[in-house]
Parts: structure tokens; sequence; C-alpha cells
């Protein structure tokens, strides 16, 4: 929908947005009309260098042309049916998915957090059949980001985040142990474990990868104990860390494993994917979706996997992260930079405020985000070469040179 074909401008749009949408959210002070691969083009014609991707979504591109075609195409046969009859797309998603990335089975849900819950309820449930009542306690990671549903944000382990605060009591059954601490997830783990949950990266945390000897330790205690690993890559996910999944890189295999973001290119989807013997817990009843694997969303996520993996974009995440993150650490007032891929987080001294440099950035046609008072995080579609790499990092140096 293009402003001209409404008959308002730009600050009627803000006007509406303001009278009517309950805000959560700081917004850019711009209406975001087309896009087109490394760029977002405002109503007013200026061009925006995006390097957060609808926050890691638009991993091929801002409206690939090949999942733009595959919308268009399944939009025109069928839009939307209840999970009773077969489809074409959903069918042809789960096969490469599962195929791609060594798992058994799919389940779709309509975004991260959703995922999130299935992968938390899929748990819970294998644990109560196969061991007894009290098998459902899950452990997770201080400091994790899984979602903003009741599950997944009693899985985040942030007390203090806004997300948790003026809900009442979160839901029962989860502890909290040290990020890549190993040991302290050995501690946690009592006889009414069922699983630990973890982000192989903690995005809103700061970006913080797991160590390889944190990732495989994790999948030895489950070994071990008798208890499931469970992987949250819904930011991870579809080449973002310099591999297809970020699990990856470790050399280690979840038991479940969510996803979303970037599995859709911009269509709502998410999904989990399981080994056989755990996605048997769920039965028909025991967990269910509308939306979920919705045509539409699936056809998009067809082709948007297809051009991830056709295009080998997990190598160019891994080449352009070591690129610009080497750029990245001669930035004045530096303390450290933190990346697995194209997952960047760049932590500031304390002279240097994270939405100082946002907006700076924002003022200089540069879209970014900032996460902790002194954290900026980048997420660029997988298609970014030297050159935007090159740019970006001269928008971010000359912000933080007058800030500083």
């Amino acid at each position: 929908m293009k402003l001209a074909d409404t008959g308002l401008t730009a600050e009627d749009i803000k006007a509406k947005a303001k009278r009517y949408i309950i805000e959560t959210y700081e917004r850019f002070d711009f209406v975001a009309e087309t896009a087109k691969d490394m760029y977002m083009y405002s109503t007013d014609g200026d061009a925006y260098l995006d390097f957060y991707a609808g926050i890691a979504v638009n991993s091929a591109g801002n409206c690939n042309e090949k999942v733009v075609k595959a919308i268009q195409e399944q939009c025109q046969d069928l839009i939307h049916t209840f999970n009773y009859p077969y489809t074409i797309p959903q069918a042809l998603l789960a096969e490469k998915i599962c195929t791609t990335i060594g798992m058994d089975k799919i389940f779709y849900q309509n975004s991260g957090a959703e995922a999130n819950e299935a992968m938390i309820k899929m748990a819970r449930k294998y644990g109560v059949e196969k061991y007894g009542p009290n098998k459902y306690n899950i452990v997770t990671a201080k400091m994790s980001f899984h979602g903003r549903t009741f599950g997944a944000m009693s899985a985040t382990g942030q007390p203090d985040n806004a997300c948790q605060i003026g809900f009442g009591g979160m839901t029962p059954g989860f502890s909290y142990a040290e990020f890549n601490d190993l040991e302290s997830f050995r501690e946690a783990v009592s006889e009414n474990t069922i699983g630990i949950m973890v982000e192989p990266v903690q995005g809103e945390g700061g970006v913080h990868p797991a160590t390889k000897e944190f990732m495989t330790g994790l999948r030895r205690l489950c070994d071990e104990k008798g208890i499931l690993l469970l992987l949250d890559e819904v930011q991870t996910g579809w080449c973002r860390t310099g591999a297809v999944m970020s699990y990856m890189n470790y050399g280690v295999k979840p038991d479940i494993i969510s996803m979303a973001k970037a599995m859709g290119g911009g269509m709502p989807i998410g999904a989990i994917c399981a080994t056989a013997e755990v996605a048997g817990a769920f039965t028909p009843g025991s967990h269910g979706t509308t939306y979920g694997g919705n045509p539409v969303c699936c056809a998009a996520a067809l082709a948007e996997i297809g051009e991830l993996l056709d295009r080998d974009l997990a190598r160019n995440a891994a080449e352009m992260g070591d690129y610009f993150c080497d750029k990245l650490k001669t930035l004045p007032h530096v303390k450290e930079v933190r990346y697995q891929g194209l997952l960047i987080g760049v932590e500031f001294d304390q002279s240097i405020k994270g939405v100082d440099v946002k907006h700076g950035c924002l003022e200089r046609k540069l879209l970014i985000t900032a996460i902790g008072e002194h954290i900026i995080r980048m997420v660029p579609p997988l298609i970014v070469t030297k050159e935007d790499c090159d740019k970006a990092f001269g928008i971010i140096e000359e912000t933080v040179k007058a800030l500083a």
C-alpha cells in the first residue's frame, strides 16, 4: 500500500497510529513504505541502510524476489485452510527443513514465542508421560530471552526485565543457571528436571555466544541424566551464525529445536523440530494451531530457505561477520565486540550509551538497535557485502565520535 493511494500524509499516518495503536515500542520518526535488498525506503524517499532486517527476519534481503513470487502465486491458489487437509507447501517445507537439519518431525507455529511454547509443552508432556507427574522442570539460562507469552517469558532468565514485571507469578517449573557455566547447570538439574533449554547465542541478553565446551558439555550432561537438550534457535537459525543452524557450529544435536524469524522471509511462521521419540508426546488434542502451517507462509518459507541454502548465505554470514567485526573493534570507546556470523553486539565503555548510538545512526540513515545501556546490536540481511559493511562502519564511527 502506497501513501499516495490513501490521500493522506505521513503525519496523518503517524497520528492515526498514535491515536489507535497500543504502543509498546519506541518508534522511529518515519513511515516505511517500501524495501528492497539492503535498504528500506520512507514515504519521503529517504533510503535507510538496513542492518536490522526486521529483527533478523529478512535474511535473504528485503522483499526477496523469489519469496515475493511464491507469496503471490500461492495467494491465487489457497490462502488458508484448517489443518485437516494436506497442503502442498506445508508438506514440501516439512521435508526440506527436516532433511536439511537432520531432524525427524516438525510442528508449525506462527512465531518464535509460540515455537518456544510448543517446545516447552512437548518436553513437559514427554517427561510426565515417560517418567511420572513431577518430571516437568526445565533449566534455562540467566539473561536468556525466549519470548513474551507466559510459558516463554517464564523460561526467560531475566526477572528484572520489563517483559516479566507486573504480570503476577510466573509459570512454575523453571529453574535458572549461569550461561556458559556447565557446573551451574549441573547443580540446577534435579530429579524432576526433564530438559535444559538454551540459546546458542544470547541475543537479547547482550549477544553472548555459547562456548564449544559449554554446548558439548550440556549435550553430555543431558545424555548422562537422560534428559532433553532444547535449543532456542528463533534468532540464530537459518544461516545467521555462519552455519545453517547455530548448533552445527558446535557439533551437537538437540532433541527439540525451535525456529522462526529468518525461516519465513518476512511472513509470520515458526516451528519446532524434534526426534521421532520426543515428537510422539504430541498426540491428537494435546496441541494445535489455527494458522500454523498456513499455505502462504509455508510457500514463502520454502522460497526463503531455498535462497539461503542455494546462495550459501551461511558462508557469507561467516565471512562478512569476521570482516565487519574486525572493523568494529577499531571504533573508539569500544569495550568488546561479540558475534557469531552476522549476529553482532558492540559494547561501549561507560561514556557511550547504546540508545544514543542508535539514534545517531538513524539520523545518518542506518538502522540498528540498542540492547542494554551500552550495547548496540546488528543483524543485517545475510546478502550484505563488504561495501555495505564499510558504509555502516563509517556511519557508526562518525556517530560515536560525535557523541564522544
